[in-house]
């Protein structure tokens, strides 16, 4: 009798058993990011929208903790979480921005239809300064101190209940 039809048995079970176990371990939505604790790179990037000054290295280094949001009008996730953002902005916290690979026409119209909490809008055509500052994608939001230093990287869109996590760490990266 050939035993070789026990192997496919075998290996089944075995994946079935692996799968199963992962399953079972929770489920970590955390990445760590290197840049964390790091300055931010040198920039000076051209405005993006007409109202709003472009964005710079040197706008951080003035002792006041921002939020940068890494952002493009043609990222569907970055519409839903600007009703977030806006509330951040009416609680006191300054968001500036990047605009990836964008039109001028299109960030205007983007800011026309789901409103413009930024105080600041930089073009990264190339996406530079995304890439240099560890972003992956859009959109994704950044806590930088008053000196320039990363304290936190939020990935993806802003929940509403993501909304009191930056507001904290804000406070903690005024300290």
């Amino acid at each position: 009798m050939n035993r070789w039809f026990i192997l496919p048995l075998v290996l089944f079970l075995a994946f079935v058993g692996l799968a199963g176990y992962m399953l079972t371990k929770p489920k970590d939505e955390f990445v760590e990011s290197r840049m964390i604790g790091k300055p931010l790179p040198e920039f000076a990037l051209p405005a993006a929208a007409v109202d709003r000054p472009g964005l710079a290295t040197r706008d951080f280094r003035d002792g006041k903790p921002r939020l940068l949001n890494i952002w493009a009008s043609w990222c569907i996730p970055c519409a839903a979480e600007a009703p977030q953002l806006e509330m951040l902005r009416r609680q006191g916290a300054d968001v500036v921005s990047v605009a990836i690979r964008d039109r001028p026409e299109d960030v205007a119209g983007f800011l026309a239809q789901y409103g413009n909490p930024y105080s600041r809008i930089g073009a990264d055509n190339l996406s530079v300064v995304q890439l240099g500052i560890g972003s992956s994608g859009v959109p994704e939001t950044f806590v930088i101190d008053g000196q320039g230093i990363i304290r936190y990287q939020h990935i993806g869109d802003i929940r509403p209940s993501d909304v009191p996590t930056l507001l904290e760490k804000l406070q903690e990266a005024a300290k």
